[in-house]
């Protein structure tokens, strides 16, 4: 990936994901994170996504791995598509919302 995909990366990146790390690991202790993903009998795929989230938003721009800019990208795409399936109704405690946070997304924000 070129400097300038990696920049485009990053900038959307950080548009998505609004939860701060410190607020995301908390989530990812909670029941309710748990509680939502695809997972086989482990933890869930956005569960371990959010862990590699804390670490991407606490390693220094110039520091990131192209393994990290990949899940980046990965991230982007999959909020935006979760996004575009929003469920009518309250979101508030919907298993939707919960998927997002996973990911480091909190739709309520």
């Amino acid at each position: 990936m070129d400097q300038d995909k990696k920049d485009d990366v990053y900038d959307e990146f950080y548009d998505c994901v609004n939860m701060q790390p410190k607020e995301l690991e908390e989530w990812l202790d909670t029941e309710e994170s748990r509680s939502v993903g695809d997972s086989d009998g482990g933890e869930s795929t956005g569960h371990k996504s959010g862990r590699r989230i804390v670490a991407i938003k606490r390693t220094n721009k110039d520091e990131l791995s192209d393994d990290q800019y990949d899940h980046m990208n990965k991230v982007i795409g999959y909020i935006h598509r979760h996004l575009a399936q929003k469920p009518s109704g309250d979101i508030e405690n919907s298993d939707w919302r919960y998927s997002l946070k996973n990911w480091g997304h909190d739709p309520c924000k």
